[in-house]
């Protein structure tokens, strides 16, 4: 396993921060939760992690309820600058305000980015397996979704490049890259980005890339924008980042896209008209703590995640037969766990039947039956249930 580390924008005095008492969910307006209200089911699917959000986070949304006014907003000065400052420290890169276009979430940016940089009947590629609005967002206006499979080689999951080539027809205008990758918890190196990047370059693509996760990287690696490989790439490219999964506010509804090509902004600009929602006053406040004031609280989620993986890895190993992580997680709180060798017809009601409730790989381009994505982001005495149910489900598969 890579050596851990706190890769991080800076090294924050440490504080204690409550990773290991389970918030109240059950019977709120939690949809992680919701989905087995009446029953014993433990939620590990949908990707919202068990944790309160950063204390910073909290003193700043109290803070703007107290002033009692919830009109239309939009960003202040120090809002920007939060996110501005966040990207130059952790990743030297370098944007400025005007290439920022907010949004009220990444899924909104994956079908705006279809829309505005393909045509009906285009085709749009990406890597599966994959979260699934990869696959459906060109499809809900008309445009056609093309998945290359990812390879397994030498226990890590890799493009496949002679298929990514095959796949490029004369309708192919726009590839979608998630970096790092849901659900395999690849961290793409520089130079498959690189690689990424003069595929693009030599046929003419936009290049979206996704990296919701970039603040979740677990091993030491560096995470590296896809616009950082030059202005050749950056004139083609929009990243769309959030605070959501990293900081646990995703119910806020804010994103952004980064977009440094003038004119490419204006064609994705374009493309929200009439139809994507303005970010909320409360959403801008949760982001500038974030970014801002957040980061000693990001280091010990971070080695938490760290434990839970490690925690997860081991006991898959030793007390799960037939259950296999075929490749390190490398970032993100999400474990892409292979059960073929179950052959289970439903793996997810088996599990949900045995008190687990997991993604279904098949709704990320997985074969049917043969992966389910488990959330390990989540305090250890709910992750080691969850996995003693996942092992008395194993073990009824024998004695069926």
């Amino acid at each position: 396993m890579a050596k851990a580390s706190g890769y991080g924008w800076l090294r924050p005095q440490k504080m204690n921060f409550d990773f290991n008492t389970p918030p109240h969910r059950l019977g709120t307006d939690s949809q992680k939760w919701q989905k087995y209200a009446d029953r014993d089911i433990l939620p590990m699917w949908v990707a919202d992690m068990d944790f309160k959000s950063s204390p910073a986070i909290l003193k700043a949304l109290h803070d703007r309820v107290d002033q009692g006014v919830f009109g239309y907003a939009r960003p202040t000065a120090s809002t920007v600058e939060a996110v501005v400052n966040a990207m130059q420290a952790r990743y030297g890169w370098t944007i400025e305000s005007s290439w920022i276009v907010w949004l009220p979430g990444l899924v909104c940016g994956l079908n705006i980015t279809a829309q505005a940089f393909a045509e009906p009947g285009d085709e749009v590629l990406t890597l599966a397996p994959i979260y699934p609005p990869f696959m459906s967002a060109p499809k809900n206006s008309g445009r056609v979704s093309v998945s290359v499979p990812l390879q397994l080689r030498n226990s890590h999951w890799e493009i496949d490049w002679a298929a990514l080539e095959a796949a490029v027809t004369s309708r192919t205008k726009l590839f979608l890259l998630c970096s790092p990758h849901n659900p395999v918890g690849r961290v793409w190196r520089r130079a498959e980005l690189e690689r990424i990047g003069e595929f693009c370059v030599k046929h003419d693509l936009v290049l979206c890339s996704d990296e919701i996760h970039c603040d979740l990287v677990l091993d030491d690696l560096p995470h590296i924008p896809t616009a950082l490989l030059g202005d050749a790439i950056a004139r083609r490219s929009l990243t769309l980042m959030a605070p959501s999964k990293t900081y646990n506010v995703p119910g806020l509804g804010t994103s952004f896209a980064v977009i440094p090509d003038q004119t490419l902004r204006a064609r994705f600009v374009r493309a929200t008209a009439g139809v994507v929602a303005e970010v909320t006053a409360l959403g801008y406040s949760a982001c500038e703590a974030a970014y801002r004031d957040s980061e000693d609280w990001r280091q010990s989620l971070l080695t938490t995640l760290r434990g839970n993986r490690d925690f997860l890895m081991d006991f898959v190993a030793r007390e799960l037969p037939g259950v296999t992580l075929e490749a390190p997680i490398e970032a993100t709180y999400l474990a892409w766990l292979n059960v073929r060798a179950l052959n289970l017809t439903d793996p997810i009601a088996h599990f949900e039947a045995h008190g687990v409730g997991l993604s279904d790989g098949a709704f990320f381009g997985a074969p049917k039956g043969h992966y389910v994505r488990l959330n390990f982001g989540c305090p250890r005495a709910t992750l080691e249930e969850a996995l003693r149910r996942m092992q008395a489900a194993v073990a009824a598969t024998s004695r069926g």
